[in-house]
């Protein structure tokens, strides 16, 4: 009766609303009934108790069956779910991450949910490794036939076995239908021996058969060295009902639209399930009376293992002091005065020299990086620690292989989880790979640092496909949205020498509210010029744009750059200085970061009145932004070419000599 209730609950928001996924959430709903009544453990009265079961859904476009489910347990109101979809509501048509109302991320696009849910599980190990018992819990995921047909499905699967994380129990509800086909019009694949190579313990079964599910999910919490998947064979839109009463289940139309929508009466449907279609939104009284007493039990459970922390508090209290530390995701002191950086450097060794004095005094920090540590510099940090292995998870790394996306995806997920600092690393031209995940980072105002390196066609002699160009404005566009909270939903800093690259990873470490891009050079860059001490100068970095050098009066021209282009400015302001120019110079690592300044500053930066000539290595709209209509941007409006970065420089224009050429042409 439970689950028909959530069947009823979810086929009416999708009706209501005139838009959704009714028959995913109908086939699914005698699995998340029995998991949320009889075996996750959660405080329903403190859904964000840190010691909680997590549920991760993948099937994003299933959120009907969530909201139902939560609905039960008193996390959404009628008025919540009626308004399903609609303008101002809790309820969105995919779910976003909201842990007071039991919804552990954001998910949409497919195969995203359940790598977040691997990287929770991760984190989980971690903390486990460290607290014991206290700490430790129970990873659930909810995936679908598309999840399961995304590519990121094999590299987070590929991972998850081969750490043997026993904590997780994955369901994949597989119904043979999707959203314009059934399943084997598109693929014959055996899923099932698919995850037993990769190191899952795997079970198949009725998945609307409740003591399958309950028999399934005991096997499955047995199980300690291995990821479980459950595949659950359920019916697309079960209980669906034509007009005439028959049964009208399993079918295609039934995936993505309203069933009065298609050939199904919505009307029979739910008088067949027990509920009034005049007034479908309700909660049977026996099923009411079942949830109140799961909730009073959740909370019974929820307050003995409480009990049982507080114990362990008394009598491990530098432990617990640390718990909270990590928990609360606060910094501890870090005196970044005493990283010590070359005078002549490439900002990926800056970075390292960073990460290893990070290396035991952030204790939480966890890098990864896409079988490339020994090229993006991540191996200072892992010489310090390390790595991650099926039952040790002691150090501080990842090695998580060429898979940047699912990478990606599971550092996402370990700081969902919490407790855990996490940080990743690969190419700055693979990001392409990357971007699907970011972009759900910047909307779940997620705190992921991304490091990359290699930033710009000065690989030379790897060619165009190593090179980034049009990536940086790509990344940048980020720093353009502002996130639900108002803010910027990405950070963006492409330092200009070692003392920016230091300043550059504490902002990213300070940064609460979004991910983080490092953006790093793999060739030496010239330690820009200072009057004094250049890290008490680099310190402006936090401003987004300052100026570096300067000239007595009104300039005659503004030179902006970020990256290793800054240092290529100072030559050639050299050489327009000899021609009686007055030149400022001017370092923009982010100019999200800038236009959050005061008017007053970004005027005393860049004057309206003043020419401005900026210098990128990728596509000139980076700093159109920053120098104004009225000004011009030397950058690639190309692919690269295959030589060496000197060679690469002379021939694109980047030498000190082609910007005096330029600025002159310019002001003319």
């Amino acid at each position: 009766m439970a689950a028909d209730n959530v069947r009823i609950l979810a086929a009416s928001m999708v009706e209501k609303a005139k838009s959704g996924h009714p028959g995913g959430p109908m086939g699914g709903a005698d699995f998340i009934h029995v998991l949320y009544s009889e075996f996750m453990d959660y405080d329903p009265s403190d859904m964000e108790w840190f010691a909680r079961d997590r549920f991760y859904l993948d099937a994003g476009h299933m959120s009907a069956m969530l909201y139902a489910q939560q609905t039960l347990l008193g996390n959404y109101s009628m008025n919540d779910i009626k308004n399903f979809r609609q303008w101002g509501s809790p309820t969105p048509g995919h779910p976003e991450v909201d842990f007071k109302r039991g919804i552990e991320n954001t998910s949409g696009p497919l195969g995203l949910g359940h790598a977040f849910g691997i990287g929770s599980a991760i984190a989980e190990r971690f903390l486990a490794a460290r607290f014991g018992k206290v700490v430790e819990h129970k990873t659930y995921i909810y995936i679908s036939d598309g999840g399961v047909q995304e590519e990121i499905s094999q590299g987070a699967g590929r991972i998850a076995g081969f750490l043997g994380l026993g904590q997780i129990t994955m369901f994949y509800d597989a119904n043979d239908i999707q959203l314009s086909t059934e399943v084997d019009t598109v693929t014959s694949e055996d899923t099932a021996k698919k995850y037993e190579a990769w190191g899952w313990h795997v079970i198949t079964i009725d998945g609307n058969d409740h003591d399958a599910i309950r028999k399934a999910l005991k096997a499955g919490n047995a199980e300690k060295d291995r990821p479980t998947l459950i595949i659950g064979k359920t019916v697309m839109g079960k209980g669906v009902a034509k007009e005439d009463g028959s049964a009208y289940e399993g079918e295609v139309e039934l995936h993505g639209k309203p069933l009065s929508k298609s050939k199904a009466s919505f009307e029979q449907t739910i008088k067949g399930m027990g509920g009034n279609p005049k007034s479908p939104f309700k909660v049977f009284p026996e099923v009411k009376a079942f949830y109140k007493k799961v909730v009073a039990e959740k909370k019974a459970t929820s307050k003995k293992r409480k009990t049982q922390f507080k114990t362990w508090e008394k009598k491990n209290k530098a432990k617990a002091a640390q718990l909270k530390h990590f928990l609360s995701g606060d910094l501890p002191e870090i005196n970044w005065k005493e990283i010590q950086q070359k005078e002549v450097d490439a900002t990926r060794n800056a970075s390292a020299n960073v990460m290893s004095y990070l290396a035991g005094k952030v204790e939480n920090l966890v890098i990864s990086s896409a079988d490339l540590c020994n090229s993006d510099k991540t191996e200072a940090y892992l010489k310090k620690t390390t790595e991650f292995k099926k039952g040790d998870f002691s150090g501080h790394f990842l090695q998580a292989g060429v898979a940047e996306l699912s990478m990606s995806a599971i550092m996402i997920g370990m700081g969902l989880h919490g407790g855990v600092i996490p940080a990743c690393a690969t190419f700055f031209s693979f990001s392409d790979y990357q971007k699907p995940a970011i972009r759900v980072a910047a909307l779940m105002e997620q705190p992921t640092i991304f490091i990359w390196t290699h930033d710009a066609f000065r690989v030379g002699e790897d060619g165009p496909t190593h090179q980034p160009v049009e990536q940086e404005a790509q990344i940048r566009l980020l720093e353009k949205l502002q996130n639900h909270s108002h803010k910027n939903s990405f950070l963006a800093l492409r330092p200009a020498d070692g003392h920016e690259t230091t300043y550059a990873w504490k902002m990213a470490l300070e940064n609460k509210n979004a991910p983080t891009g490092l953006i790093l050079s793999r060739q030496t860059i010239q330690q820009l010029p200072a009057k004094r001490s250049r890290f008490v100068a680099a310190k402006a970095t936090e401003k987004g744009a300052y100026i570096v050098q300067d000239c007595e009066g009104k300039p005659d021209v503004i030179l902006v750059a970020n990256g290793s282009e800054v240092a290529t400015l100072i030559e050639g302001a050299a050489l327009l200085a000899k021609k009686k120019k007055k030149v400022r110079v001017v370092s923009a690592p982010s100019e999200g970061v800038f236009r959050k300044q005061s008017k007053s500053y970004q005027n005393k930066i860049l004057p309206t009145q003043v020419p401005k000539f900026g210098l990128t290595a990728g596509l000139p709209v980076t700093l159109e932004g920053l120098v104004g209509q009225d000004g011009h941007v030397w950058g690639l409006n190309h692919f690269g070419y295959s030589a060496p970065y000197t060679v690469l420089d002379e021939k694109f224009g980047f030498t000190g000599n082609n910007v005096y050429k330029e600025v002159m042409k310019f002001l003319k």
